[in-house]
């Protein structure tokens, strides 16, 4: 096949104290040849006028035209896969503006791919901190039944997909864009679409990036207490559930036998739901958190319905 063609999306904001090292990181990719194609919400720090800079010096680089707010990583990222041509490429990988990308991530991604062991790829990635401090995210566990409708495959900027995949994916984007906007997560409706049809998912043990840290990451590294309740908060107040009920709709999964039986998140459903855990998430700890939010969620609709 030669040296791979890699179409790298990378959505922007605001980025200027990482971005120049970030797309250092990319182009220094071995063994690929990649085009990265840039797309900002507006910014106040100078990363347009930057990024523009860039590509007259740099023809494999990229920056989409502006097209108004994006409010949030999630619409910038569904605007880069509508927006982007991949016609002459083989292989389509996601990047956040402030990371740091190991040199033989691309290689390895698409290694797994040519070999026909999956359709898209995703890694474990290193997280680090201003101070120096840093910590495997281990997002390698084995995938589950269900797992696809309540998480991520892991951090969006591990993703690369086959172009056949990425085709797809752009097309049911199209079909179905303004409920999609409504998905916050481009990852996981990403990871949901791809399972859902049939396509194999390859998660790797092996850190490909490093993710960094810091005040404006818009999801962040899930460790210690804190994180976790940060994100048991944002679970509980419903957004989730309803994430979830957005994606069974657009995956065309709501007359499941397994679905109905609990996408109406009422108090037995809930519950139902609760037991199911081994089937929703891949890791021991997260199957626990979700009990734990099944039950409380269903306690909150017991007390609504007896009021």
């Amino acid at each position: 096949m030669g040296r791979p063609k890699i179409a790298v999306l990378l959505a922007a904001y605001n980025g200027m104290l990482w971005i120049e090292q970030q797309i250092n990181s990319i182009l220094g990719q071995a063994s690929v040849d990649v085009t990265i194609y840039i797309s900002i919400d507006p910014s106040t720090d100078a990363t347009e006028q930057w990024c523009a800079s860039l590509c007259t010096i740099n023809s494999n680089v990229v920056l989409l035209p502006s097209a108004g707010n994006y409010g949030g990583a999630g619409k910038n990222f569904y605007r880069l896969i509508r927006d982007v041509d991949f016609g002459e490429f083989d292989f389509i990988a996601f990047a956040d503006q402030d990371d740091i990308w190991l040199p033989d991530k691309l290689k390895r991604a698409t290694r797994f791919i040519q070999s026909g062991v999956c359709d898209a790829y995703s890694s474990n990635v290193t997280a680090f901190w201003p101070d120096g401090t840093t910590h495997l995210l281990n997002k390698a566990q084995s995938q589950v039944t269900w797992d696809y409708l309540f998480e991520a495959a892991g951090p969006g900027c591990t993703y690369v997909f086959s172009k056949r995949l990425a085709s797809q994916i752009k097309r049911v984007l199209y079909d179905n864009w303004d409920v999609i906007q409504s998905i916050t997560l481009h990852d996981w409706f990403c990871y949901g679409y791809a399972r859902a049809n049939g396509y194999q998912w390859f998660i790797d043990s092996e850190p490909g990036v490093l993710y960094r840290q810091h005040a404006n990451n818009q999801m962040g590294a899930n460790v210690g207490i804190k994180s976790l309740l940060s994100r048991f908060r944002v679970i509980k107040s419903g957004w989730w559930f309803h994430q979830i009920a957005l994606m069974v709709g657009v995956l065309d999964k709501s007359e499941d036998v397994f679905v109905k039986k609990w996408i109406k998140f009422g108090f037995f459903q809930l519950l139902y739901l609760a037991t199911q855990a081994h089937k929703c998430r891949r890791r021991y700890r997260d199957k626990m958190l979700f009990v734990v939010i099944c039950l409380v969620s269903a306690i909150s609709v017991r007390r609504k319905t007896d009021d």
